[in-house]
């Protein structure tokens, strides 16, 4: 199977750099901020962003990971490592690698409804543009559109070397 490169670790360090700005400025007056991100490379992709965040502001992050069956989230339940005690009138960032349906993101979202928070926002790295729910992502770091039948494989693998693939 042939893969084209779309984005190279530069880049991607670069559109990190970029996102982690703009949560902050988003988030500017916040002490803590609530990072969940979707397992696997949604909590890498979160770590990185938590990273940057430490470095250029002062808001106290709490990174904690949601694993979901991205088939069909549905049919069991969502593991978590957090209770909803931990985000309880927090602000809250949903992080993923691939906004492609919407599906994921809506369902990660439906963990935080049912307690009072300030706000959720979304974050992806990459979003295909072929939503079927109704969800957006406020931070997108690279956005294009191609075929329904192609697939985008975010591999951060080595943290030098890391790379985004359209398959």
């Amino acid at each position: 199977m042939e893969k084209t490169l779309i984005l190279n670790a530069e880049q991607i360090q670069l559109i990190l750099q970029r996102l982690a700005y703009q949560v902050y400025e988003t988030h500017l007056n916040e002490k803590k901020l609530f990072i969940a991100g979707v397992d696997d490379i949604g909590f890498q992709i979160a770590k990185r962003i938590s990273e940057h965040l430490e470095k250029i502001s002062s808001i106290t992050i709490q990174l904690e990971k949601i694993k979901i069956n991205k088939d069909a989230p549905w049919e069991e339940p969502l593991d978590i490592s957090f209770t909803n005690k931990d985000y309880k009138n927090s602000s809250v960032l949903i992080v993923d690698d691939v906004l492609n349906s919407g599906k994921v993101l809506m369902h990660s979202t439906k963990l935080f409804l049912n307690t009072p928070i300030k706000q959720i926002k979304t974050l992806v790295f990459v979003d295909r543009n072929h939503a079927k729910y109704p969800i957006k992502a406020d931070f997108v770091g690279y956005s294009f559109s191609n075929t329904i039948q192609e697939h985008v494989d975010v591999d951060f693998a080595k943290k030098n070397n890391e790379k985004v693939f359209l398959v």
